[in-house]
């Protein structure tokens, strides 16, 4: 791709800025820019959907391999040696860090790096318990009620992650803290940086000696920093800008649907009455009544509601006539997590290696040849098959607690893929995207602002931006019939042919 103009500039001063820190990368003096106080270590690339930051981060990468800057091994333990420079590519979701790699950049989650889990002592005396190593704990975390279905649980599949999520509790929601690492390293360069809060910038700053953001001011920002990201406190001489578009051309609807957004006049009716406009002379936006369930099998409807998801996934498995208690081949999953005891550390980072991070999408292809595992394909990976111990909830609206369709005792957790939260979309992109319009809807009724920009604005805006070919706008609480049905046809399936898969 050709750089633009604002492209050229920004990555001059990002090869001047790290030039400062005692490289020597070439840098085109035309497009340098002058008069800017470089003595804080942080600069922050900002721009809307497509604008190429990520074109701009794989650049700055391959700048530093050709300095013979190499990636860092990211390990919590590992210490730099002396004279030794060194970079890390990091994100703080696993969905992002899953981009990234697809565009061949090394990179890792900013916890994987920065911090490590403090547990809370009753996770290790309910485990104990569960395992008749110990007597019933004391706990007044849980009712008689709860620890009674755990043991119940557990009696009839010998998992301590399946029995905790059979009352509604993960292993990480033991931890009550995290202890920064110590050991300092080089550059950090940092993707999806609206995420980021205000302390995990903080403990950036005291590990990296250089640091580098990149972030889109119009997405959404971490729950609990009301629409405020940590870029908006540098001063505008740390602040570079692009303007231009370019990861699609400029007749695709969808891009000006985005655009669209950042108008601080337009509404919620304005923006839906101009998206049906378009849909009328463009494919690539339909209006739909429906949610369309064969659509769902490969890429999630994006809503804003928690209890919409759920609903939509329970009306997805109705529509494909799939058992309460089961998973069919070809059902969508989502990893959420892996429970591992710290000791497996190891085994956790080959899992992760071989792409099941948190966010990563799974699509079910059978039971494994071991009790509690499933034999899945992942998205969006060189060796996509893969034999796994298994967690895999079912949430329902109307239950406390989810329904456990595949307890392994100890393993990967995963959460159904029919449906997401447009929060947890955030890094992720797919050929189609539907979008539920009454959450949207519901969004903008409630008058909730984040930084000046209205809610509404931010959900639809990361919505829109995660279609790459086609936007699917529905608009009423319907599922319709599945036309083709769940199948695993489409996917290029080696070791299932051959009957084996690595477990």
């Amino acid at each position: 791709m050709e750089l633009s103009f604002d492209q050229r500039d920004c990555l001059s001063k990002l090869k001047t800025f790290l030039n400062l820190s005692g490289l020597d990368l070439e840098v085109d003096e035309k497009n340098r820019l002058n008069k800017i106080d470089f003595s804080e270590n942080v600069m922050a690339v900002l721009g809307h959907a497509g604008s190429g930051k990520t074109e701009l981060l794989r650049l700055i990468v391959e700048a530093l391999e050709a300095s013979n800057i190499n990636s860092a091994n990211i390990d919590y333990e590992t210490k730099l040696k002396e004279g030794i420079r060194c970079y890390a590519v990091l994100a703080p979701t696993n969905k992002a860090v899953s981009v990234l790699k697809t565009l061949e950049v090394q990179a890792t989650t900013l916890h994987r790096v920065l911090y490590s889990p403090l547990y809370d002592p009753d996770y290790e005396k309910l485990s104990d318990w569960l395992l008749g190593v110990s007597k019933r704990p004391d706990s007044t975390a849980f009712s008689t009620e709860k620890l009674d279905s755990m043991e119940q649980f557990f009696s009839g599949h010998p998992s301590i992650p399946g029995a905790l999520a059979s009352v509604g509790v993960r292993t990480s929601d033991f931890i009550t803290g995290w202890k920064r690492r110590e050991n300092p390293l080089d550059i950090g360069i940092v993707d999806e940086s609206s995420m980021l809060t205000n302390t995990q910038l903080i403990d950036l700053k005291k590990i990296f000696k250089v640091l580098i953001l990149f972030g889109d001011p119009a997405q959404l920002s971490p729950v609990e920093q009301s629409g405020r990201m940590v870029f908006h406190e540098l001063p505008d001489e740390k602040k570079i800008f692009l303007t231009k578009i370019h990861r699609q051309v400029d007749d695709n609807p969808i891009l000006k649907l985005a655009n669209l957004l950042r108008d601080p006049e337009i509404t919620f009716d304005d923006f839906e009455s101009q998206l049906r406009q378009w849909s009328k002379s463009d494919s690539r936006i339909v209006v739909s009544a429906n949610v369309q369930p064969d659509l769902m099998c490969r890429s999630p409807v994006l809503v804003w509601r928690n209890k919409t998801r759920i609903r939509l996934i329970g009306a997805f498995r109705r529509a494909h006539d799939i058992p309460d208690s089961s998973l069919k081949k070809g059902e969508p999953l989502i990893c959420d997590g892996i429970e591992l005891p710290s000791k497996y550390r190891k085994k956790k980072i080959d899992l992760e290696d071989r792409g099941l991070i948190k966010g990563a999408q799974a699509i079910y292809i059978g039971e494994g040849k071991k009790s509690g595992f499933c034999k899945l394909y992942v998205v969006g990976t060189a060796d996509p098959i893969v034999s796994v111990a298994s967690i895999v909830q079912m949430e329902h609206v109307y239950k406390q607690s989810p329904e456990i369709l595949s307890a392994a005792g100890m393993g990967v957790v995963f959460v159904h893929g029919a449906a997401t939260t447009i929060h947890k979309a955030q890094g992720s992109q797919w050929a189609n995207v539907q979008i539920f319009a009454p959450d949207i809807a519901a969004s903008a009724r409630s008058g909730l602002v984040e930084s000046d920009i209205p809610l509404w604005k931010r959900l639809a805006y990361v919505a829109v931006t995660r279609a790459q070919e086609r936007l699917f706008w529905v608009t009423h609480y319907k599922m319709a019939l599945p036309k083709v049905g769940l199948n695993i046809s489409d996917l290029v399936l080696p070791d299932l042919i051959k009957g084996h898969g690595r477990d």
